[in-house]
């Protein structure tokens, strides 16, 4: 006979959970989301006060940093649906 589909996977349920809870949970399950994430603002905040301040070569290095804290960002964000999702096929 034919192969039978895959079985669905089951997906965890979270019920009557507020923001504070949802954030802590994501973190726990990747920390470096939020990391990137200050990261990331503070680079881009350095970088506006070095502009503001004049300091244009400062502020298009804070610029390109910021781009790298972006990267990183959704690296780890991709990096942690696929460990998500193959912890959820084990």
């Amino acid at each position: 006979p034919a192969s039978s589909p895959a079985p669905p996977i089951p997906m965890p349920v979270y019920r009557d959970e507020g923001f504070a809870d949802k954030f802590r949970r994501k973190t726990r399950e990747n920390p470096l989301v939020p990391l990137g994430c200050l990261c990331t603002l503070g680079v881009l905040t350095y970088g506006l006060i070095s502009f503001q301040r004049g300091n244009t070569r400062h502020s298009q290095l804070m610029m390109r940093a910021r781009v790298v804290a972006q990267g990183f960002t959704v690296a780890a964000l991709l990096g942690g649906m696929v460990a998500t999702a193959l912890k959820a096929r084990s």
